[in-house]
């Protein structure tokens, strides 16, 4: 019988990837970030993500950043590796990279300028999906590809070879008993369903998904494994309380944006001195002093 991939299951950490004004990656605070998540012990590490600024690297730097992951990370723990990109040839050619370096599993997003059709969609990660035997999980990010799936696109993609997961945001209303119950029903049995939208993620768990695709992770791996933790055993107690630390900051995330955030907190740390990539920009002195104030509430 197949199983899920261990990448796609508890709790995935997806780290910044620095790079300077002109997009090259900073490979060594880059394994500052990686080695302090391999540390932890996460149960994957997902790089080139929406946090890690994908869209904005060249070809080039993101083949750096997985030889620079995978040679930090030592196989010690998943890595998940992000292809989404505009062209199909190109999200092909990505996939090959990742897999030709050592990522273990793809993430992939449907990016696009002209909005897709659902059957766009399905031949995209058909393609990408055949371009490599690594195990796959579909990207639902339509606050930035500008594409949703229907649970039904997700049932009929679930049935592609290597398709082998999904990464979904928030449920409009907070039902995710609901959601999980009809997406279990339209997939495989091994099929992993995961959420982002870190605020939420914890009540995703207690409801029975099988993966937290975390932001703060990235930063601070500990604090975020130990709510991971909780939350799966159904501590209900614990999680709220494990979870009450990082209001603060999941406040700060709903105001000014994740990126924005986690660039600041980095820089707090001494981890990197790195900034979005324009035409992002950097947050004030006060956002600054907000974000100090929640991340010292963190035990890293």
């Amino acid at each position: 019988m197949p199983t899920t991939p261990p990448a796609f299951t508890g709790l995935s950490a997806f780290p910044l990837t620095p790079a300077d004004e002109a997009g090259r990656v900073d490979t060594d605070a880059l394994q500052r970030l990686l080695s302090r998540v391999v540390e932890a012990k996460t149960n994957s590490i997902g790089l080139l993500g929406s946090t890690g600024t994908y869209m904005y690297l060249s070809r080039e730097e993101r083949r750096r950043a997985v030889e620079a992951a995978v040679e930090c990370v030592g196989g010690r723990l998943p890595l998940i590796v992000g292809v989404g990109t505009l062209r199909t040839d190109d999200a092909v050619a990505l996939a090959r990279d990742a897999a030709a370096a050592g990522a273990q599993a793809l993430l992939l997003a449907p990016v696009s300028y002209t909005p897709l059709t659902e059957e766009e969609a399905f031949r995209h990660f058909e393609a990408v999906a055949a371009a490599t035997d690594l195990p796959l999980s579909i990207y639902n990010n339509p606050s930035t590809t500008h594409f949703s799936f229907s649970e039904a696109l997700i049932g009929r993609l679930a049935g592609l070879a290597n398709v082998s997961a999904v990464k979904i945001p928030l449920p409009k209303g907070g039902d995710f008993s609901g959601e999980i119950a009809r997406l279990r029903a339209a997939t495989p049995a091994d099929f992993a369903i995961g959420y982002s939208g870190d605020w939420e993620c914890p009540h995703a768990l207690l409801a029975g998904a099988d993966c937290w695709y975390s932001v703060v992770a990235g930063l601070f791996p500990k604090p975020s494994l130990a709510l991971t933790s909780a939350a799966i055993s159904g501590n209900v107690e614990e999680t709220t309380r494990l979870d009450t630390s990082f209001h603060p900051l999941w406040q700060l995330f709903k105001t000014h944006g994740s990126l924005r955030v986690v660039y600041a907190a980095a820089n707090l740390m001494g981890i990197t001195k790195a900034q979005p990539p324009r035409p992002v920009l950097p947050l004030g002195s006060e956002a600054v002093r907000d974000i100090e104030a929640a991340i010292s509430l963190l035990k890293d």
